[in-house]
């Protein structure tokens, strides 16, 4: 049976403000995400249908907080929390050092990580 750690997970990256350590188990990817400092997502997913993930997630927070805003509704999972967040979200982290695991469906994450990076990148270094 595989099984992956923050600290086996061989893809992913270091991206500043967010550290992604990843790995593929078949039509699923598993994430241990750390955000050093606030994200808001929205700029992140211009280009997706409505400016939203479209990728469906299920998670738990190790630390911290996380805030996602639907178009008619906000959900909020704190430390301790498991949660599944269906398409249509854009993912905000309200508090710097949440930490959380996030399972998603491999084709449907990478779509949507394309878009995220192009857009990272567009956005050049911080000012």
């Amino acid at each position: 049976m595989p099984k992956v750690s923050r600290d086996t997970a061989t893809q992913g990256g270091d991206y500043g403000a967010v550290v992604d350590r990843s790995e593929e188990f078949g039509d699923y990817t598993v994430d241990f995400l750390t955000f050093r400092e606030d994200v808001d997502h929205r700029p992140l997913l211009k280009g997706l249908p409505d400016d939203r993930c479209q990728c469906p997630h299920w998670g738990y927070v190790f630390r911290g907080e996380l805030t996602f805003h639907y178009a008619e509704h906000d959900e909020v999972y704190h430390e301790g929390d498991a949660f599944y967040a269906p398409a249509g979200h854009v993912p905000v982290h309200t508090e710097p050092g949440s930490e959380y695991l996030q399972i998603s469906p491999s084709d449907e994450l990478r779509r949507t990580s394309e878009v995220i990076m192009k857009n990272f990148t567009a956005q050049g270094p911080p000012t």
